[in-house]
């Protein structure tokens, strides 16, 4: 199901899956030319602008395909819920699998750009995949609850939209959140997903472990597994209404 949805958002075009490399390189470029050329901006340690930003930008990207595909997922798949016997509750699972196909995209181009700026290579990037299993957890209890709402209120998934462009601008991808106040740290750091891109980039370049910050570790999985078991909640709920509410 995760292949033929990929298959299907390219159908009819010229170029195909050749558009999951070319958008992410249009992304980082116009970002790299606007921040690091533009505003001189250098991240610790002087690591290129380009690598240190697309770490950042493949945790937040796949995250927010997860979020914000999920918020229509049973509503697409009307069929499935109104016409068989379909476990509904993996259709968010799904999303995140496709979700992955193209995170890998990232990936590449990520590794490409470290071994083009002659960065060490280390098997702390094995790491990312730690990183990438929080990610997936705290995206599927999101996407229960999300999925599972805009089936009865429409506008969730308008509201979703909405709170991911803020998230994006509000979340340390392309800015390094020791530009803030210490004071003022803090609550950008309660974003989940500044644990992620940390560790992203504590993954492909600083190289530290994970329980390097063990407050941090210990606050993420409180919050994930709160959105966790709370969107298992809501789905379980629900689901028994989506075929009326369809």
């Amino acid at each position: 199901m995760a292949k033929r949805e990929v298959a299907t958002h390219y159908v009819g075009s010229l170029l195909g899956f050749t558009w999951t490399f070319i958008q992410p390189m249009v992304m980082i470029f116009v970002f790299w030319v606007v921040f690091n050329i533009g505003f001189k901006f250098q991240p610790v340690n002087n690591v290129p602008f380009v690598v240190w930003l697309t770490a950042g930008m493949a945790a937040w990207f796949v995250f927010s395909d997860i979020i914000s595909g999920s918020s229509h997922v049973i509503v697409a798949n009307a069929h499935l819920i109104k016409k068989t016997l379909f476990h509904s509750q993996i259709l968010p699972i799904v999303k995140i699998a496709s979700a992955l196909i193209t995170h890998s995209v990232f990936l590449l181009l990520l590794l490409g750009l470290i071994i083009f700026q002659g960065m060490p290579w280390s098997l702390y990037y094995l790491q990312s995949l730690y990183y990438l299993f929080c990610m997936t957890i705290l995206g599927l209890g999101f996407g229960w609850t999300i999925s599972a709402l805009n089936v009865f209120i429409r506008d969730v998934g308008q509201i979703v939209g909405v709170i991911l462009q803020i998230s994006f601008w509000a979340t340390p991808i392309f800015w390094d959140i020791r530009i803030m106040p210490d004071a003022i740290q803090i609550f950008f750091k309660l974003n989940p997903m500044f644990y992620i891109i940390q560790g992203y980039r504590e993954s492909f370049i600083y190289f530290l472990p994970f329980w390097h910050h063990p407050l941090q570790t210990l606050y993420f999985w409180t919050f994930t597994g709160i959105v966790f078991a709370g969107g298992a909640f809501v789905f379980q709920r629900l689901k028994g209404q989506f075929a009326d509410a369809l």
